[in-house]
């Protein structure tokens, strides 16, 4: 099988089984999104969705976050990973949305970016989800699962290299729901350690269950 027919396999059987794949981080409001996203590293989306409502509540807005202190944030935020450098983050990029941003999210990659806690995964986030602008976050699962299917090389050792090689070959008006494809079949089937190969959907175009098969 070439790339080029591994990558119509996947689109082909995605696009069937799972048309409109969302994101699972509950949110409102663009801001709303920026935050669960900027708290969800390293953590999972079951925790943040877990503490966001209460967060959301009490700030419910950047304007509202960016007058709050440091100490209320890491009350209601405790409980996620790194809570002392997030609620850093969310002062921060609250006061710049305020400041740099007349109260709005920014829609450009590059401005997403400057905001406190945001780095490219986070931007390529945010503009897919928001604006499904052909941008690919790669996390954990997108890292691994495109390299078991054989959509990326073995040898992209980066979360930039893996994001180019899998946007280069992806049609761009596919690029942001691929992001979610791989996260969620990565989160319920192609699992890190145990992946579940006998009840996946797509061992036919799948590197890794071609090598776990015929193992000689």
């Amino acid at each position: 099988m070439t790339k080029k027919e591994r990558f119509e396999a996947f689109v082909s059987y995605f696009k069937e089984a799972f048309p409109e794949p969302q994101t699972e981080l509950n949110y409102n409001s663009p801001f709303e999104l920026v935050v669960a996203v900027v708290l969800s590293a390293q953590c999972t989306d079951v925790r943040i969705n877990k503490v966001t409502p209460a967060l959301f509540k009490a700030f419910p807005t950047p304007e509202h976050m960016a007058a709050g202190t440091f100490d209320e944030i890491f009350e209601l935020i405790r409980s996620v990973s790194y809570p002392n450098n997030k609620s850093k983050h969310l002062m921060g990029l609250s006061k710049m949305i305020m400041e740099d941003f007349g109260g709005e999210v920014p829609h450009r990659h590059e401005d997403l970016q400057k905001l406190p806690g945001v780095g490219r995964k986070t931007a390529n986030v945010v503009v897919s989800v928001l604006y499904n602008q052909p941008a690919m976050a790669v996390d954990t699962h997108v890292f691994r699962v495109s390299k078991r299917l054989g959509l990326v090389t073995q040898t992209a050792k980066t979360p930039l290299e893996v994001e180019k090689q899998l946007v280069r070959h992806i049609p761009n008006e596919y690029v942001h729901k691929a992001h979610h494809w791989l996260i969620l079949h990565g989160r319920y089937v192609c699992l890190a350690r145990k992946p579940k190969c006998e009840e996946c959907k797509i061992t036919h175009f799948c590197k890794y269950w071609e090598k776990k098969s015929n193992p000689t």
